[in-house]
């Protein structure tokens, strides 16, 4: 923000040097009303702003849910508590994909069943957040749905590439296809910054990480 400041300072003083001489300096010559200093609305500025807009609540509702940092093969993280706890939404939003049936594989290579039951929804703040591996998924989540921040969307499960053990695969991305990009779609961004400053109440966004993400890579994971 202090840079902000700073280029603003440096707009204005442009604006009031700019031309031949300075305006009113001759005395046949009215003087001018100073010209406005541009506008500065960065992006940078919007995004910071979605933090304070939007609410974030941690996707899983389990006292000694437990996640980890990093995630093999891409950002990512899995999210560890009893099957049957409930997976809920991130943020308001609207259901983008959800599969109730469980297509994964054993043996297969990574594809886009390797989530088995899961939900995806596009956040109002313009982010795509996910959950694999899900028992089950709640009754009425369907795609175009509206949800709410901590609204019911599953349940956390084992289906898919899961191991065998009880957690929610979460991933952050930007909506890009909005369905089938599963190699976007399973994430993109560090979640666990994030989930630790919800999990306290906090507001932090992760809407600057996927934006910056998306401009260096252009929806290709």
């Amino acid at each position: 923000m202090r840079n902000l400041t700073w280029l603003a300072g440096l707009t204005a003083a442009a604006v009031g040097l700019s031309g031949c001489g300075v305006p009113g300096s001759n005395p046949a010559e009215p003087a001018a009303e100073a010209a406005p200093a541009a506008a500065v609305a960065p992006v940078e500025v919007e995004l910071a702003a979605a933090a304070a807009t939007y609410k974030y609540v941690f996707p899983v509702r389990a006292k000694n849910a437990s996640y980890h940092k990093t995630h093999s093969g891409y950002p990512a993280t899995d999210i560890f508590a009893a099957c049957g706890k409930p997976f809920v939404a991130t943020t308001g939003g609207v259901v983008l994909e959800v599969s109730r049936v469980d297509k994964y594989k054993k043996g297969v290579p990574d594809g886009p069943y390797n989530g088995g039951k899961f939900v995806s929804i596009l956040g109002d703040d313009g982010v795509r957040y996910y959950g694999s591996h899900l028992s089950k998924v709640t009754a009425g989540i369907k795609k175009g749905v509206r949800v709410k921040a901590g609204q019911s969307l599953g349940k956390v499960g084992k289906t898919g590439n899961s191991s065998g053990v009880c957690h929610v695969h979460y991933g952050i991305s930007p909506a890009c296809k909005k369905t089938g990009d599963w190699k976007v779609r399973r994430g993109v961004v560090w979640p666990a910054s994030y989930l630790t400053s919800w999990r306290k109440g906090g507001r932090k966004s992760p809407v600057k990480a996927v934006a910056t993400w998306n401009r260096k890579n252009n929806c290709k994971a």
